[in-house]
């Protein structure tokens, strides 16, 4: 008999050792290897062959010119805010993550998505972590169609897939990956090797059969994806879906997408018969009062292929702290400071004495550095307390010597804004189009002296 072969696999990162350590030497973690034993690949689950695709046929080297460069096939999944996260659709044998926080709406979202696409096509729920009864409770509270869906209560990935063998279903849910296992690895579910290995079969299976799967995955308390790094390396895409509980508005972002743009968002709205799109996003993040306030001013931000108008808002504020406070909410803390410093060695206001809070008005996290200068300039209306005009609006990123540098679409930015009827706007002067925009005044800047005298 063959001899047993065993590795310790790091529970944080997935860094795999020959033997047992305190310390991950990866990761820096203390006490977090366990012993993993290697089996032999089990006949049910090898295959005849590698795959080449969606169809399953057989690996074999081309030319690269040989390539079809025709479209790659999708299909709908019913709803518009979904596909646009996707890229325009799901594709064939593509495998999807959708992570979030609990409460957050992953399984009222795919449950909704399935029970439209079950009345096309052959569709297979499998869930782990419910109840059929409970899953069955939940369709008939969203008033979604039942007829169609096949339903599966079970955990075991051998097992799963026998089911999907015999049913042939175009699309596959899992939910969720983390309690899902498989008997050649003798582990808990939720562990970094069953994790992976459950993950890697389920994505083999889906690119040689050409079933769309959808993996739900649990989330770490920073709201990062939980269990091994190498899961999102194996799938297609990486969705995940975030809201506060005490705001019934969800937004799901594109992570990582293989078919479509990266930080790609759809908004949702959380309703009683479940997730409802939100086809205009800025008109939710634009319920701003009908008096103008200082510290308030509206931004435009790219989110993957489309602008989004929301609302920050900034308070400055006496501090009785020898270390007076930097809080940030949906912005990077870091670059709050930094452009504090930047503010007061080229725009002549000093905040070393005072509390500043900055927030972002409905719950969006914004990334990209084009609200450099809205927020500087939220923070001057707060610290003169002055209000800014209801109908201007301001984006550009902001440099080190005090320079406004250039953002990338910039004129789709001024037309989604004069669209909302926003009247004025203060650019960067490169992002300014020749013609101007009609009906909208713009005033192109350069340095930040020159935006604080446009106020």
């Amino acid at each position: 008999m063959a001899k047993q072969k065993v590795a310790y696999v790091c529970s944080e990162c997935g860094e795999d050792f020959s033997k047992w350590q305190g310390q991950c030497s990866n990761c820096g973690q203390w006490n977090t290897l366990s012993e993993v034993r290697l089996g032999a690949v089990n006949k049910r689950t090898a295959t005849s062959g590698g795959y080449a695709g969606a169809a399953g046929e057989q690996a074999k080297v081309i030319d690269l010119a040989e390539v079809s460069l025709a479209e790659t096939p999708r299909f709908s999944a019913g709803i518009g805010e979904f596909d646009r996260v996707l890229g325009g659709g799901m594709v064939p044998g593509s495998a999807i993550l959708i992570g979030g926080h609990p409460g957050a709406g992953k399984s009222t979202l795919l449950l909704q998505t399935l029970c439209q696409l079950a009345q096309q096509m052959p569709a297979l729920y499998v869930t782990g972590e419910e109840s059929l009864q409970q899953v069955a409770m939940r369709a008939k509270r969203l008033g979604l169609p039942a007829q169609g869906l096949k339903m599966l209560a079970e955990t075991s990935v051998e097992r799963i897939m026998d089911f999907a063998r015999e049913l042939k279903p175009k699309i596959l849910v899992v939910d969720s990956i983390q309690v899902v296992h498989t008997e050649l690895i003798e582990s808990a579910p939720g562990g970094v090797s069953q994790v992976r290995e459950c993950a890697a079969m389920l994505t083999r299976f889906a690119k040689q059969t050409g079933t769309v799967l959808l993996l739900v995955g649990h989330v770490t308390k920073d709201g990062t994806l939980a269990g091994p790094k190498v899961l999102e390396h194996m799938i297609d895409a990486s969705l995940l879906l975030e809201g506060d509980h005490d705001s019934r508005f969800r937004t799901l972002r594109g992570i990582k997408n293989r078919f479509g743009a990266v930080n790609e968002l759809g908004v949702f709205a959380m309703m009683e018969q479940g997730l409802k799109e939100v086809k205009n996003p800025s008109s939710i993040f634009l319920q701003r009062t009908e008096q103008a306030s200082p510290g308030s001013l509206v931004m435009v931000v790219w989110e993957g292929t489309r602008p989004l108008l929301v609302e920050i808002q900034a308070l400055v504020d006496e501090s009785h702290l020898s270390a007076p406070k930097r809080v940030a909410v949906g912005l990077e803390q870091n670059r709050l400071a930094m452009l504090l410093a930047v503010l007061h060695r080229h725009g002549g206001l000093h905040c070393g004495d005072q509390d500043v809070f900055a927030n972002v008005v409905g719950g969006v996290r914004v990334t990209e550095t084009s609200a450099d200068l809205a927020l500087l300039l939220a923070i001057v209306s707060s610290f003169r307390d002055q209000a800014l005009p209801q109908d201007l609006v301001v984006f550009g990123e902001v440099g080190l010597s005090g320079e406004i540098r250039p953002v990338p679409s910039g004129q789709e930015r001024i037309r989604e804004a004069g669209k909302h009827g926003f009247k004025r706007a203060i650019v960067p002067a490169a992002n300014v189009p020749k013609g101007g925009i009609e009906g909208m005044e713009l005033v192109p800047v350069r340095f930040l002296s020159e935006a604080l005298a446009a106020l």
